[in-house]
């Protein structure tokens, strides 16, 4: 027992002096790390970071640059701060650190025309982002990642139409009637401007999860090279690629979203509206006994609750050396007005393998999608809004079963011939915006195909010299179809069968020689090209409609109802021939010259070639001597460039001689075999291109080794030559209008870009950017009118017969309203159809109208949070616009309340908003054509705000994040109608903008 106790004893003091032994090496080990971070220059770092390596034990530097720190004589300690190489040293008492320049981050590659170049040698005005994995809401298209993040590009969605497009402008538009669209290069090919039938977005063809990068081009000197496509801008597109390591990466992006309504137009509910037709034509009238006794709240029936999915898988690594990437992908977007839907099937893969000592590269490029879209009838929105809500959506009556499937419609006169069908719909009505839904199936699917492959070869003999090849392809095609019902309001009796088949092509040869050269004060860099593309386009449309098998005449019972076929082509080609030279000396003076020689088979042989120069020079000013001082400046850069591109974009491939289009329709002769006719178009001999020169001066700034940046850059385009369809005399040609060349267009503005880490310790980074434009548009000059008061009309609206409130005018911006100016009364409400006599003659004439406002904005502003603590991330993004204005042709043609309009002489009942109601208009002549109705649509709006949370190691080495996101989450505005943003500034049956919720995972294996 005594020996037992003596044994445990003894365990236990060996026990307490090993504890004793390991706690005194435990003290031996720890000690306090004083230390300093100096950069090469000798100055203090402040606010780097300091961390054990491996753990969460860190500090940051103070003002001196100072750091105090606890740690093991063994830990390594990591130094680290952006613009600078990391540091990894080993732990000691006292530490003296010097961080050196990260050069990777000074001299960044961006993806310019044919080719790249460092960040730091550009010396044109372009832009290159990465799309915000945390900063961003919901991503249907490549476009909308671009919304509001870079200055001097706007981008307007085309509503909330699923799948839908935007209006992307840089720097204003340059053109009156041809397209005023950028230039699209999607890893190095170019796209064409006409997209697909069915998915007429050619954005929609990428899957914005494919997407690395996008570079803007903006200016002439980086744009010349791509010629006559060029005058509004080009955006390069370079899309994800595989990694160089072996080890094979597997991710998942994905999310769910719910989208509802945001906002409706207030109008007068059952009881209101009863109220209001008995105020004008009393409860014993016959009017008022045509009222239904339903409360219908129409725009509540049109609209729903739409769920939305998106999901991505992707492998990327290396395959014998030869890194790829392959990726798919599926989204299924509703939308939220009944029936619309966007489905989409994209795959991709790309391979980059290198031969012969890295001498030979090859980039291959494919990707794959297929759309499918079903589209809803845009009048239902109006309809709903103006549609009588004392009926009810249902009518159980047989003869409106038969004739409207069970639904109600306003009747009127029956002319079919048919004695079993007992009503017809009145034409002049509103449809039932349901049974519009219900009776229409409108769908297409589309396919593309587009890839390319690039070799680059650099030749062993002469290192100097490399020869780059890139061929490729765009194969697309499109088959829309559309099936209405016969008891449909729209095509009544007859219904309706249409199919619309276009198939494209769009073929792609370039080929490139290059020399590099790097001397001792010395950079030269020459490079020359030639390229090939062929367009070609092909279609097929057939529509008919069928009488009914119990129509009265039996020759027609069964048969076709007006026919209608057409089957069309079209081509073009466009040869060019280019080059450009960089040259630096002392690694601070820059010039660059391009050149490039288009030759477009869309002109006549007299003007078919056009030469689009470009020259660029850029001084790094922080590299001079009298700038070493200032070494908390990292960068210092000014650019100056002048250039000339073209446009033959929107332009007819055959304009510029006689061309014949068979007609079919209602013009049979029989004369000659089954009596049809060709028939003219419009030409015009002397088409010639649009050429844009633009002068441009900028300053780039960077500070604390590129922790803030900034950049601000004048310019000037100026547009000759401008294309628009205008009236010519009779006779003169085969119709009464056609495309010419007609004046000169003038866009002037600046843009600025400020952007950085405002805060950065070891557990928060706060990252800030803004962005903002200001663009003046001016018309200089119109060659085919100079009588005073000389405008082009444009801008067509509902409300009357071809009335247009908009026109281009010398001295003033294209499109501006072209109105007549509101008398007001003592209250300040608009007295109807009286107008200022602004020529003082005595009478209001088409004279006394005036040019007031215009639809694109003065200033447009763009604002990104994002902020980062330990693995929580918070952001959002805050876009305005300033001084644009918008024709509310909503309120224009909702306003006329006189009795012959809230219920029309062929018997049916308009309702109204109720803020309409105010200016009790009557209809008195031109009360539309008012400057009341162009309305200030300044606005700034909350993009998306989003939450999120990043984890690693969850199960074994799974790491991700998920988030939740909110879009279009507020707007402030003064303008009276459901949403300011609307393209071309005329406001009419715009699909809804929906407020998005959104979660969203994604998972890296």
């Amino acid at each position: 027992m005594k020996s037992k106790i003596l044994n445990s004893n003894g365990k236990f003091l060996l026990l307490c002096l090993v504890g004793m032994l390991m706690a005194v090496q435990g003290f031996a080990q720890a000690i306090t790390v004083n230390g300093i971070v100096k950069d090469k220059t000798g100055e203090p770092v402040i606010g780097a970071n300091v961390i054990v390596k491996g753990t969460t034990n860190g500090t940051i530097t103070d003002f001196d640059g100072v750091f105090t720190l606890q740690a093991n004589k063994e830990d390594v300690i990591v130094i680290s701060f952006i613009g600078y190489q990391p540091q990894e040293l080993p732990a000691a008492e006292q530490m003296n650190v010097i961080l050196q320049d990260d050069t990777q981050l000074l001299e960044d590659v961006v993806v310019i025309g044919y080719g790249t170049a460092k960040k730091n040698d550009l010396t044109g005005s372009v832009t290159a982002i990465k799309p915000d994995e945390m900063n961003r809401g919901l991503v249907t298209n490549a476009q909308d990642m671009m919304q509001g993040k870079i200055a001097g590009v706007s981008v307007i969605s085309d509503g909330g139409t699923p799948g839908g497009g935007s209006t992307i402008r840089i720097r204003g538009g340059s053109s009156l009637n041809a397209s005023n669209n950028p230039l699209i290069v999607i890893d190095g090919f170019a796209m064409d401007d006409k997209g697909v039938q069915g998915l007429s977005n050619p954005l929609s063809m990428v899957n914005p999860n494919d997407i690395e990068s996008f570079t803007v081009l903006k200016d002439a000197s980086a744009t010349a090279i791509y010629g006559s496509r060029a005058s509004n801008g080009v955006i390069i597109i370079t899309t994800k690629k595989g990694s160089k390591s072996g080890k094979v990466k597997v991710s998942y992006n994905g999310n769910v979203s719910l989208s509802n309504v945001k906002e409706t137009l207030d109008v007068m509910d059952g009881n209101e509206y009863r109220e209001f037709i008995a105020g004008i034509y009393g409860k014993d009238s016959e009017q008022y006994g045509k009222l239904g006794s339903a409360n219908t709240d129409w725009q509540d029936q049109i609209y729903r609750a739409a769920w939305s999915t998106d999901h991505n898988i992707t492998a990327a690594g290396n395959i014998k050396g030869a890194p790829f990437r392959v990726s798919i992908g599926y989204t299924n977007q509703n939308g939220i007005i009944k029936t619309s839907n966007f489905e989409r099937y994209t795959g991709s893969f790309s391979i980059a393998p290198t031969f012969f000592d890295d001498h030979l590269k090859i980039n291959a490029n494919l990707k794959g999608m297929i759309a499918k879209n079903r589209y809803a009838d845009g009048g239902v929105v109006g309809a709903a809004a103006t549609f009588d809500p004392t009926q009810s959506i249902y009518n159980n009556d047989p003869d409106y079963v038969t004739s409207f499937g069970g639904y109600f419609q306003w009747t009127g006169n029956n002319e079919y011939n048919d004695s079993s069908w007992p009503l017809a719909y009145n034409s002049l009505a509103q449809q039932n915006p349901v049974a519009t839904l219900d009776f229409q199936n409108n769908r297409a699917t589309s396919k593309s195909l587009i890839g390319n492959i690039e070799l680059d070869y650099k030749f062993h003999f002469m290192p100097e010299f490399n020869f780059h090849v890139n061929a490729g392809m765009d194969l697309s095609t499109g088959k829309q179809t559309n099936d209405i019902d016969p008891r449909s309001a729209s095509n009544n009796y007859y219904g309706r069968h249409s199919f619309d088949v276009i198939d494209k092509s769009n073929m792609l040869l370039t080929s490139y020689l290059q020399y590099s050269k790097e001397l001792k004060n010395h950079d030269i860099n020459v490079m020359g090209g030639y390229e090939w593309q062929h367009f070609y386009r092909e279609g097929t449309s057939d529509s008919w409609g069928f009488y009914q098998a119990t129509n009265n005449n039996t020759e027609l019972a069964g048969q076709k109802y007006d026919v209608k076929t057409n089957e069309w082509a079209n081509e073009s080609y466009l040869v060019s021939f280019f080059g450009r030279a960089n040259y630096t000396l002392l690694d601070r003076y820059m010039l660059t010259a391009t050149v490039r020689a288009d030759g477009s088979s869309k002109f006549n042989k007299n003007n078919r070639w056009g030469t689009f120069p470009s020259f660029a020079f850029a001084w790094r000013i922080n590299e001079e001597a009298f700038a070493k001082k200032y070494d908390w400046m990292s960068d210092w850069k000014l650019r100056l460039g002048w250039g000339i591109t073209g446009q033959q974009e929107g332009i007819s491939e055959y304009s510029y001689f006689v061309s014949y289009v068979e007609n079919k329709e209602h013009a049979y002769y029989p004369i000659i075999g089954d009596g049809s006719l060709s028939r003219p178009n419009a030409y015009n001999t002397n088409l010639t291109w649009e050429k844009t020169t633009t002068w441009n001066a900028g300053m780039d700034f960077g500070i604390l080794n590129g922790r803030f940046t900034s950049s601000i850059d004048f310019y000037k385009r100026q547009t000759r030559d401008l294309l628009q369809t205008v009236n010519v005399a009779a006779g003169s040609n085969f119709k009464n209008t056609v495309l010419s060349n007609v004046g000169t267009l003038e866009n002037t503005g600046i843009e600025f870009t400020i952007g950085g880490k405002v805060i950065q310790t070891n557990d928060f980074i706060w990252d800030l950017s803004y962005n903002l434009t200001w663009n003046k548009n001016e018309i200089t000059e119109l060659t085919t009118g100079d009588q005073e008061g000389y405008y082009i009309a444009t801008g067509g609206i509902s409300g009357g017969t071809g009335n247009t409130v908009q026109a281009h005018a010398v001295g003033h911006p294209a499109n501006s309203f072209y109105v007549y100016q509101q008398v007001y009364d003592e209250k300040g409400m608009p007295i109807e159809n009286t107008y200022v006599d602004r020529n003082g003659d005595g009478i209001i004439s088409d004279q006394d109208r005036y040019f007031y406002k215009k639809p694109a904005a003065d200033v447009l502003m763009g604002l990104s949070s994002k902020m980062i603590y330990k693995n929580w991330d918070f952001s959002f993004t805050l876009r305005a616009s300033l001084n644009n204005y918008v024709f509310n042709n909503v309120e224009s043609n909702n306003s006329n309340i006189g009795k012959a309009a809230v219920y029309a002489q062929s018997g049916f009942f308009t309702n109204y908003a109720k803020p309409h109601l105010e200016k009790n208009f009557q209809g008195i002549g031109n009360y539309f054509m008012s400057d009341y109705f162009v309305q200030n649509a300044s606005f700034l709006k909350c993009d998306n705000i989003t939450l999120g949370y990043s984890f690693n190691n969850l199960i074994g080495k799974l790491g991700g994040r998920v988030y939740a996101t909110v879009q279009n989450v507020f707007t402030i505005t003064k303008y009276k109608g459901l949403d300011p943003e609307v393209s071309g500034g005329i406001d009419n049956n715009i699909y809804p903008r929906p407020l998005v919720s959104m979660i969203g995972l994604s998972l890296n294996f």
